[in-house]
């Protein structure tokens, strides 16, 4: 009984935060001692179970996984609706296909929700769930997000028909793509405001991380949070490395899985599944030249640089918020050691792991870094050889999948993370033809954007945020 109960409580990876049930963490986000939340344990599924779940559509598989996260605040039946629900609005009828470029290598295609990338799969239903926990208890949330491009605008999409919700979203000004920032600031609603920073995302994060911290601003307000700091976005990712999975004959055998990662999030959500049951051969960590994730993987360096404007904004990230999750694991859920550790790793005391942490990194996970021409010759060679046209970060992920791969014969199965649309120039500098925006899309060029350009400064977003209430 011990392990049922706490299945669904939460924990702060900082220790000095109340452990919370669902809906609580659903609508907290950060934690109030600045940490994350993770589950207590994880639900173990067994190969015959998973085995079982071979014939499963997509939206079915995910109300099998989920459930037993969610089942002390929301009803098996509640769940199935907001599930159905979430993935009817896809695009494609396997919502989350694979298409296969060679023997054993695979891409899994996350870009058919309706703002073209894997964050739908998550924020879609993170609405609904926020929605169901906020009428229930008859509050309103006010949600402040930074978005390094695709984040925003499957956030605005999943929140835009709240009536209890009012949304900030922060993204760099002028470091988004184009299609990137329509998609956010073309969507009108009274409850919807986007804010372009003068700086970039780790500027917009860190606005965020300290708005959790000290609320007084909002007046009373509570807070709420879209970024992959809210568990429930990593809980709903967990689903398609299942899906992927068991599509390729797992748990039979094995599968390898390449993610293209800036927040670490995408990548964390496969290590759960491994840990939940799922036989995973490889997790492979793929960052561009902002690669302190693949520094800290491969040698044990976790110095921040400057942070480099790449072909791929959605990792020009430095500070990678879901590392605690994995570093409060390695740290063997020492709240109050890891706390000390971020300290120091963010004052610039410390920047390395100890050493027998990071040896357990080094086993959980490979890692590469792959600049801009090399994902440009990716997605060139891509096209020529296999007639497919990749995403700049999707072409990160294959790269990095096949200079890691350490067993041929286990299936690698590449995350295509977005629709090629969303990032003309890349597409461009590789001498490819862009794609049409989807039928749903085709006047984004031309819709009216609102969107409000602000300082890098803390006081001058929150009162901006304080007059918009």
């Amino acid at each position: 009984v011990g392990s049922e109960m706490c299945i669904r409580d939460s924990i702060s990876t900082r220790g000095q935060a109340p452990s919370l049930g669902f809906e609580d963490v659903l609508l907290t986000g950060l934690a109030s001692d600045g940490g994350l939340y993770v589950p207590e344990t994880l639900p173990q599924f067994s190969h015959q179970e998973i085995a079982s779940w071979a014939t499963l559509n997509y939206a079915d598989l995910a109300h099998k996984i989920l459930l037993p996260f969610v089942e002390d605040d929301i009803s098996s039946s509640e769940l199935k609706i907001m599930v159905d629900e979430t993935y009817a609005g896809f695009n494609h009828k396997a919502i989350a296909p694979l298409v296969q470029l060679d023997h054993n290598e695979w891409v899994l295609e996350l870009f058919h929700g309706p703002t073209l990338a894997f964050k739908d799969f998550a924020l879609q239903l993170l609405g609904r769930l926020m929605d169901n926990a906020l009428v229930k208890r008859d509050q309103n949330l006010v949600i402040m997000g930074a978005t390094s491009g695709d984040t925003g605008s499957a956030a605005i999409e999943g929140c835009r028909h709240s009536e209890r919700v009012k949304m900030f979203i922060l993204h760099p000004h002028e470091r988004v793509s184009e299609v990137q920032r329509r998609q956010m600031t073309t969507i009108l609603g009274d409850n919807i405001h986007n804010i372009a920073v003068r700086g970039n995302f780790d500027d917009c994060q860190q606005m965020v991380k300290h708005s959790f911290s000290d609320q007084a601003f909002l007046k009373g307000g509570q807070l709420g949070a879209v970024n992959s700091i809210n568990w429930a976005r990593i809980m709903a990712q967990i689903v398609y490395y299942f899906y992927a999975a068991v599509a390729l004959g797992g748990p039979h055998r094995p599968v390898s899985f390449s993610v293209p990662t800036g927040n670490f999030g995408d990548i964390y959500a496969g290590y759960l599944a491994k840990n939940m049951g799922l036989p995973i051969a490889q997790l492979i960590v793929a960052t561009n030249q902002n690669d302190i994730l693949h520094r800290c993987i491969s040698a044990n360096q976790y110095q921040k640089k400057g942070l480099v404007q790449t072909l791929t904004p959605s990792m020009d990230i430095m500070v990678s918020s879901n590392f605690e999750r994995l570093l409060f694991d390695l740290y063997d859920r020492d709240g109050a050691a890891l706390a000390e550790l971020i300290s120091s790793l963010n004052n610039g005391t410390t920047n390395s792991l100890e050493p027998q942490r990071w040896e357990k990194a080094r086993q959980l996970f490979s890692s590469h870094c792959v600049n801009d021409d090399k994902t440009c010759d990716v997605i060139r060679q891509t096209v020529h050889q296999h007639n497919y046209l990749l995403d700049p970060h999707t072409a990160i992920g294959l790269e990095a999948g096949r200079v890691c791969n350490q067993r041929l014969e286990v299936p690698m199965v590449t995350l295509a993370t977005a629709h090629p649309v969303k990032f003309p120039d890349a597409v461009v500098k590789a001498k490819q033809a862009v794609p049409p925006l989807p039928e749903h899309l085709t006047d984004l060029m031309q819709r009216p954007e609102r969107c409000q350009v602000l300082d890098n400064d803390l006081t001058k977003v929150q009162q901006y945020m304080t007059s918009q209430l």
